[in-house]
């Protein structure tokens, strides 16, 4: 789960975390209000959405006035905000944060995050602040300084000491940064965040630590224990279809193809996507079921892949162990029957009652294609669009 930059620097303030004072504003008043509020010779107007890369598409700008914030407000709010973490369909901004000026120093970067390779939490840190980190890792992946954690005694003061001086840091300066990492560590750790991202870090010109920014991802199979983040949520920033399978515990990724997939499995569902590609065609979404899914989840599963207008063949591929096939073949007949299926439905079934399921589908009535593997299923649901 994803959150603003306002809400990220939230809970930083909460864990010890230096950042500059900001207001948030939901209108051009609000944000002339907030820059008085703030008192400072310059603000900086900030749009508030959940991708990174603002400053150079427009979303990030300084005022010099509470009118003149007003009037940057007015220009981000409701502007299709496109950057190189949207896409080319952009973002729409809904509200922006006003922000006090800082007397900047130094541009860094610094960013936390489990790190697959070594199963540990990792610092990142760069000299190259204020740019796309990924860019720098393409072209100069040296210039990346990384510090793993090992969690039995957390993070220590001499792993913060040897970033602050592979990152140029002297004098009270580099106290001041160990200390900024230990509290970010443990807010890391104590949010079950899966991703801390701060570009840029600043040293102000008194050598302050603060954190200009902050994009903040959480692991959202950890969110049961912490309700209160839940109210950070902003489902005006997340894909509508992948919203409501949340409140159908499914797992579902929208993709950019034509085939809808309906699995039951990551692992099959990812072969699946793979063998779809392989023959020709292109998977529009990763749906995965569940082991235990129920008619009523299953119906739920294929109304959503049929709500991606882009979707002109469906395939479905279960291998019934604890999902047993009929159950399955039940909801797709539920389904097709309430949404008025007008696209082609590839099946294949395998597994705890599949000769059962089979016949539920065949009586059906439904315009059903079947499949003996999937290989033939994939290469049916492909042919069917032609």
């Amino acid at each position: 789960m994803k959150i603003h930059e306002y809400q990220g620097k939230e809970i930083f303030r909460k864990y010890g975390v230096p950042t500059p004072k900001g207001i948030l504003a939901l209108s051009p008043n609000d944000a002339e209000a907030a820059a008085k509020t703030l008192g400072t010779p310059v603000v900086v107007v900030k749009a508030q959405i959940h991708a990174g890369g603002r400053g150079k598409g427009g979303g990030v700008k300084l005022a010099k006035s509470p009118a003149e914030a007003k009037d940057l407000a007015k220009q981000m709010l409701g502007m299709n905000l496109k950057t190189i973490q949207t896409g080319p369909e952009g973002t729409k901004v809904h509200k922006v944060y006003i922000e006090e000026g800082l007397a900047i120093g130094q541009e860094l970067y610094l960013g936390v995050t489990l790190d697959r390779v070594t199963s540990r939490v990792t610092f990142m840190a760069s000299r190259e602040g204020g740019v796309e980190i990924e860019e720098v890792a393409e072209k100069h992946p040296e210039k990346i300084l990384r510090e793993t954690v090992d969690p039995a005694v957390g993070f220590l003061d001499f792993q913060g000491r040897k970033l602050a001086f592979g990152l140029g840091l002297t004098g009270p300066t580099v106290s001041k940064f160990v200390q900024f990492c230990t509290a970010l560590y443990k807010m890391f750790i104590e949010t079950d965040a899966s991703l801390v991202e701060i570009n840029p870090l600043v040293i102000l010109k008194d050598g302050g630590v603060v954190a200009l920014d902050a994009k903040v991802t959480f692991d959202e199979n950890a969110l049961y224990r912490h309700k209160d983040l839940l109210e950070y949520r902003d489902l005006a920033e997340e894909e509508a279809r992948e919203t409501q399978a949340k409140e159908w515990d499914l797992a579902y990724i929208a993709l950019e193809g034509n085939i809808g997939c309906m699995v039951n499995g990551a692992g099959l569902a990812m072969a699946t996507m793979d063998t779809i590609k392989l023959v020709g065609g292109e998977p529009a979404n990763f749906l995965d079921v569940g082991g235990g899914a129920t008619k009523e989840k299953v119906t739920a599963a294929f109304k959503l892949i049929l709500a991606d207008p882009a979707v002109k063949a469906v395939l479905v591929n279960i291998f019934g162990g604890i999902m047993k096939c009929d159950v399955i073949a039940e909801g797709i007949i539920a389904a097709a029957k309430e949404v008025q299926l007008k696209v082609p439905l590839v099946v294949r079934l395998e597994g705890t009652n599949v000769e059962l399921g089979k016949q539920l589908l065949s009586n059906s009535g439904l315009a059903i294609t079947p499949a003996d593997n999937l290989r033939q299923a994939a290469e049916k649901a492909v042919a069917s669009l032609k």
